[in-house]
């Protein structure tokens, strides 16, 4: 399996709040990879990272349509900051490498953070049935037999519920994406809607299978046994802790201080690109709801992956991965809020991504730290789809492969 596929598939996890009834995604794309665990990922040396040719990579993921891309690349003590593009287009605002950027599911891992956090101090136990914590939740059999465990490495066998708050989607219609703009939604009612569906598997299953759910569910689990909300915890124990200053949920539909429009293509559904940069984030909460910057997103992962978030042996717990089931069907490596990436010639890598309407962000640290690529687009679901429903190859994809191959490996 070639890195391509190998990040393709840890983006499509990431991107699973938005395509439960969409389909197959094809998601940004990057590099090549083999299975986590050869050689060639524990003897990996990549190349320095060269300012010229990512300056080159950005300017050729715009050309091939993206508005604007803007990252950081660290390596061994130096940092590169860089953008292309532009942040609006009806303005033709410059893209700039300080914005904030909706992160979507890379808020997972500040989660499962903060839960570990909670672990250690003996109130969470991740091997406790949910139901003994959250039993007006996930009542009766459910709540005995998933464990806190299930619900941090998608093994709970609970669905997404997605599908269901965005109901138009499953009718290939981007109504949903409207009517929801500015909807608040509660917790409690989008655990209903998955908890309500089929389930997607048994309870501790050896194949997870991706759901947003289970992330409300963890958010809900925070705020019961800290007495605070779980979005206030976090910041003030995880965020705080990192020293991160551009990093937050959102109050409200709008994202404080200097950002780009988010321009959402749904597959070619919305054609010219819909701006969703204004949005009511209450759909993913815990999940997927973090703006940040990617100075902060690499600082929070060095810290992370350093012991200072959280301790080394609940690091130990976050990167015990499972195979877990990607909506399209392909298989990735998760931990307890962590994607696993062996590169060969190059690492294995921690981090995670993320995509909501409109933007779409992928960080990745080395096991060493001694590399890191914090990467954030202003288009999503740019693939036109077949006949068939199948996303189509598009230059973005061999763009984005290049730009990420030449971060994270200097290649």
């Amino acid at each position: 399996m070639n890195l391509r596929s190998k990040i393709r598939l840890s983006l499509i996890a990431g991107v699973a709040a938005l395509t439960a009834c969409a389909g197959t995604v094809a998601a940004a794309p990057t590099p090549h990879t083999t299975p986590a665990g050869t050689s060639a990922g524990k003897t990996a040396t990549p190349t320095r990272v060269e300012p010229a040719r990512l300056r080159t990579g950005m300017d050729a993921v715009h050309r091939a349509g993206v508005p604007g891309v803007f990252g950081e690349v660290r390596d061994a003590g130096r940092t590169w900051r860089g953008a292309s593009g532009v942040a609006d287009l009806a303005t033709g605002r410059p893209m700039s490498p300080d914005m904030r950027q909706r992160v979507g599911s890379i808020t997972k891992t500040f989660t499962a953070a903060a839960v570990m956090q909670q672990v250690e101090r003996g109130r969470i136990r991740l091997d406790a049935p949910v139901g003994a914590y959250l039993p007006d939740l996930v009542p009766g059999e459910r709540g005995r037999r998933i464990t806190v465990r299930m619900l941090l490495n998608n093994t709970s066998g609970i669905p997404d519920y997605i599908p269901y708050a965005f109901p138009s989607l499953q009718r290939n219609s981007p109504t949903s994406l409207d009517d929801n703009r500015f909807r608040e939604f509660r917790p409690a009612e989008l655990i209903a809607l998955g908890l309500a569906a089929p389930p997607a598997g048994e309870p501790g299953g050896p194949t997870g299978v991706y759901s947003n759910t289970n992330w409300l569910l963890l958010g809900q689990l925070l705020e019961r046994v800290t007495g605070t909300t779980a979005e206030r915890y976090i910041t003030r124990h995880v965020i705080d802790r990192a020293g991160l200053r551009h990093t937050g949920f959102p109050d409200g539909p709008t994202i404080d201080g200097p950002h780009a429009r988010m321009y959402e293509s749904l597959w070619g559904l919305l054609e010219p690109p819909r701006d969703y940069s204004v949005y009511n984030m209450s759909w993913t909460g815990t999940g997927a709801a973090l703006v940040s910057t990617m100075d902060d997103l690499n600082r929070f992962y060095a810290r992370l992956l350093d012991g200072r978030i959280v301790s080394r042996s609940s690091l130990a717990e976050m990167q015990r991965t499972v195979p877990v089931r990607a909506l399209d069907g392909t298989m990735i490596e998760y931990g307890l809020g962590l994607h696993k990436v062996v590169i060969p010639g190059c690492g294995t890598f921690w981090g995670h991504d993320g995509t909501v309407w409109g933007a779409g962000t992928i960080s990745l640290i080395r096991s060493d730290g001694g590399r890191q690529m914090s990467m954030a687009v202003n288009l999503q679901r740019w693939n036109p789809r077949s006949v068939e429903g199948t996303p189509q190859p598009h230059p973005i994809d061999t763009a984005l492969e290049t730009l990420h191959d030449q971060a994270l490996c200097g290649a």
